[in-house]
């Protein structure tokens, strides 16, 4: 009898915590909803706050810092969105969209050697990704330690014209288009 009543209080207290865990995993839920709500609507202070929210319920969630990242970028605060784009490819290497974010906000930074190793990641992944060919030849054009990356600069430039033209992006391949123009001038090719 007393074994009975043992097993039912346990099985009780199972019943609490999980039901526990379920509340608290669909609240994060919610966070991260609203988190995405606000930040479409551009509100990306109140979309901070409520990704954080959601984080204190599921450290867990990558997609949640991935998006944190996204929204401290847009408000131009580079170093908290480095901080959560990287716990983002710490909890998950593969995430390629984050090392794209990453890169791109190490170039926003200036700090090309950072831009550069997850760029070139994300374009040997992803061969047709436009953006990520024309922010990797900015950073290996900007790169100033020697050697030069002259002809990855240009080839990634190129590439990323063309993936531009292709993908209907004629404002972004005309803006490439001028760098690899200054590119080519500087390095004589």
């Amino acid at each position: 009898m007393q074994h009975k009543i043992v097993f039912i209080a346990f099985a009780i207290c199972v019943s609490i915590l999980s039901f526990g865990k379920t509340l608290g995993a669909e609240e994060a839920k919610d966070w991260f909803q609203e988190g995405n709500r606000l930040a479409r609507e551009g509100r990306f202070d109140s979309a901070v706050e409520s990704y954080q929210k959601s984080l204190k319920l599921n450290p867990g969630a990558t997609v949640v810092y991935y998006n944190l990242g996204l929204a401290h970028k847009k408000m131009k605060q580079y170093e908290q969105a480095v901080t959560a784009l990287e716990k983002a490819v710490e909890m998950e290497p593969d995430y390629l969209e984050a090392h794209l974010a990453l890169g791109n906000c190490y170039n926003l930074m200036e700090q090309w050697e950072s831009a550069i190793a997850h760029l070139n990641l994300v374009v040997h992944q992803i061969p047709d990704d436009a953006e990520a060919h024309g922010n990797l030849g900015w950073a290996l054009y900007n790169y100033k330690v020697d050697p030069p990356f002259k002809m990855l600069v240009v080839i990634n430039l190129r590439k990323a014209v063309r993936l531009f033209e292709a993908q209907g992006f004629t404002q972004a391949a005309e803006a490439t288009r001028g760098i690899l123009d200054s590119a080519l001038a500087k390095y004589k090719v």
